[in-house]
């Protein structure tokens, strides 16, 4: 059994507020190549039931500490060859576990450039720096005289020198440093000015031209904005507490007397705070702040990605979608149950060629020859204008219109997946396949797409890209394994995201069905090349087939609990296909019967839980969305209407609503509830229907102020 470090489960424990026993065995789970889905579904016993969110949170601050750890060996190693490693500094160094106290502990001893102090050792004034630092002598001039000679061309030379000394201590003082960083935390402003003469090119910053508030209050979209405006070259942007609150700090700490000497050291001082010790400590917080709005902003793109990942399914029918376009025309496909592309032509209802009867015409005689059941719509340019269209057709048999978000279908029409799925088709028409798969499973086809393009993000290129792309995969592994996929029908970019797979296995899956057909049973995903038992047992559990000769494999029931099945079923006096789906059965099981030192009870219950409802899909059904008649563009809306919405989009400081407009409104977070709220996806979630209540609109600057109204 590996050998975790008690003191990592000890730090992580009093972080996250979990026991040491949940913290060790998470970390074994993940040492031994368990992911996040496997463990949060079925290592339950071992965890003591920890979510993804917390075992996420583990495993970040356990790589954390493994990266501190490390970072401390290369720090011994170095002050070791420096031959100033004593025991006192060495047990300080390994007992210490916050990253910011180390680099203070390293600092005096880390090479540095030749720094103005080093030239001044150099002449060998480090000895009178000492003499002044005691501040016991009023005649700074004669102390200073000795050191006259060689490269020290006079007295103020030699006081400059030690001047510089004295400063690059104070800078290195964890005291001094320490003093300041809590004035920081407390006091600290940060400020945006806009750059002169670039009052045109920067109006989309205009709220921050002259903005100013404490960096403890500023949120992260108003300080990834002041980012992004200084990185365009907009703004000059500062983060800055009072000096003179600083300055007097650290004379409390360095000044000790009142004389030619300690006059001397105020100055010394003054000069390490303003060209040292204030420039670090604010890259220090400028990169704590940034980091922090990276985190919350990212957090709120993994939380909206989550939800449109998880949105409601249409399901196996048969789809027509449609690309709408006025000049170029209507791109329509028609899609099997499977998404398989059946048949693709344009037609051209909208201006400029305005043939809406043959436009009719052919959508009747395609819904008619492919037995479509359910249409999909695009939600771009001239969407609306083609729902409209659509509902006025008559149709042989009841068909459902939906309205599906077009966000970053054209990024997936152009890509190397859709060029690979339909070689032989344009751009146009992918993009009109992606629309229709999408109603039938969001989920498959979403994850084809780059998560950063599906347009639920924040600032998502203002922040940290290996972290975003870290949390944003997390969050689709989750989506992907919490609903499971179909083995014999999954894509590979499907498969891809299934617990222990990746894209090798992923497409050594595809080929075996290629080329032996679909999958039996689950037992014969050992055949694929690279399969290994681990492997085996990460994936299986999140595996469907429908038909297998087993009926558990179209369950979440793991392979390893089905002997626990079959004993169920054997002391039932039935088998296992009769248990399932017979609630008066699986209800007679006593589960303490089944009870080992590997399974208990949260196992049990997730067994029995699927026995009810074998492959039970998460998410909820779809439903149909009706946008208000009369409003077609923001020229039509009126302050005052009431209207109903769809969610595109949740911020830290609102939600935006699509009401059937060009332009989404946002709906503020001061305008969600009469209650004080704290976030926006505590009320709303991304895809939701909603009511709400024109309070603004500008059309100048195409904005829609939106108030949100009780359901």
């Amino acid at each position: 059994m590996l050998s975790i470090n008690p003191i990592f489960t000890k730090i992580i424990s009093s972080s996250l507020q979990l026991t040491e026993k949940q913290i060790r065995n998470a970390i074994q789970l993940f040492e031994e190549g368990a992911t996040i889905p496997f463990i949060s579904r079925y290592r339950k016993e071992m965890t003591d039931g920890l979510d993804e969110v917390q075992l996420a949170d583990t495993k970040e601050h356990y790589d954390k500490l493994c990266e501190l750890a490390k970072r401390k060996e290369t720090i011994l190693k170095s002050i070791e060859e420096q031959d100033k490693l004593t025991d006192d500094l060495k047990l300080r160094i390994e007992n210490c576990w916050n990253s910011t106290e180390l680099e203070d502990i390293y600092l005096p001893y880390k090479p540095k450039r030749r720094t103005r102090a080093e030239i001044a050792r150099e002449k060998g004034l480090e000895p009178l720096a000492k003499m002044i630092m005691t501040q016991t002598s009023n005649d700074v001039e004669k102390m200073a005289f000795p050191f006259v000679k060689d490269k020290v061309e006079s007295i103020e030379d030699a006081l400059n020198g030690a001047k510089d000394i004295m400063a690059e201590w104070m800078n290195e003082s964890e005291a001094a440093r320490n003093a300041v960083r809590k004035i920081f935390a407390y006091e600290a402003i940060i400020s945006s000015k806009l750059i002169k003469g670039k009052e045109e090119e920067a109006q989309k910053y205009r709220d921050y031209f002259d903005m100013s508030e404490k960096l403890a209050r500023c949120s992260s979209h108003r300080l990834l904005a002041m980012r992004r405006g200084e990185s365009e070259g907009f703004l000059r942007v500062n983060i800055s507490p009072e000096d003179e609150r600083c300055i007097e700090r650290l004379e409390r700490i360095f000044v000790k007397g009142n004389n030619e000497s300690s006059n001397l050291v105020f100055d010394s001082l003054k000069d390490a705070y303003k060209r040292l010790i204030k420039p670090s400590i604010e890259t220090e917080f400028a990169a704590e702040s940034k980091s922090k709005a990276d985190i919350e902003a990212i957090r709120v793109f993994a939380e909206n990605l989550k939800q449109l990942l998880l949105a409601p399914p249409l399901g196996q029918k048969r789809t027509l979608g449609i690309d709408p376009g006025f000049r170029t025309g209507c791109k329509v496909v028609c899609l099997d149950s499977e998404g398989t592309l059946l048949h693709n032509e344009t037609i051209y209802p909208h201006p400029p060629v305005n043939d809406q009867a043959q436009a009719a015409r052919k959508i009747q005689k395609m819904v008619e020859a492919y037995k479509i059941q359910a249409i999909a719509i695009g939600n771009g340019t001239a969407g609306r204008e083609t729902e409209n269209f659509i509902q006025n057709i008559r149709y042989d048999r009841e068909i459902q219109v939906f309205v599906v978000s077009e966000n970053g279908a054209s990024i997936y029409s152009a890509s190397k997946i859709a060029r690979d799925e339909f070689p032989d088709y344009d751009v146009t028409v992918r993009g009109a396949v992606s629309i229709g798969r999408r109603l039938m499973d969001p989920l498959a086809e979403l994850v084809k797409i780059d998560a950063k393009s599906i347009g639920v993000g924040q600032y998502q290129h203002d922040v940290d890209q290996a972290l975003l792309k870290k949390s944003l995969d997390q969050t689709v592994e989750n989506a992907v394994n919490k609903v499971g996929v179909n083995l014999n029908t999954a894509s590979k970019h499907l498969l891809t995201y299934i617990s222990g797979l990746g894209p090798q296995i992923a497409q050594n899956i595809v080929d075996y069905r290629v080329e032996n057909g679909a999958f039996k049973n689950r037992k014969q995903l050992m055949k694929v090349p690279k399969m290994g038992a681990k492997t085996f047992e990460q994936c299986a559990g999140f595996m469907r087939i429908n038909d297998s000769d087993n009926p558990l494999d179209n369950s979440a029931v793991h392979p390893e609990s089905y002997a626990i099945v079959q004993a169920m079923a054997k002391d039932l006096k039935t088998d296992v296909a009769n248990l399932i789906h017979n609630k008066e059965l699986i209800q007679s099981i006593d589960k303490q019967k089944y009870i080992t030192d590997k399974v208990g009870l949260p196992t049990l219950n997730d067994i029995l839980l699927e026995l009810e409802k074998p492959g039970r899909d998460p998410r909820e059904s779809v439903k149909v969305f009706e946008f208000d008649p009369s409003v077609k563009t923001i020229n039509d809306l009126r302050i005052g209407m009431e209207l109903p919405g769809i969610v595109t989009n949740i911020t830290n400081f609102g939600a935006f609503v699509d009401v059937g407009t060009k332009e989404n409104g946002l709906v503020h977070i001061s305008n969600m509830s009469d209650k004080f709220i704290s976030n926006p996806a505590d009320i709303v979630s991304v895809h939701q229907h909603v009511k709400v209540q024109v309070l603004e609109v500008d059309v100048v600057r195409k904005r829609i102020q939106l108030k949100l109204l009780k359901s």
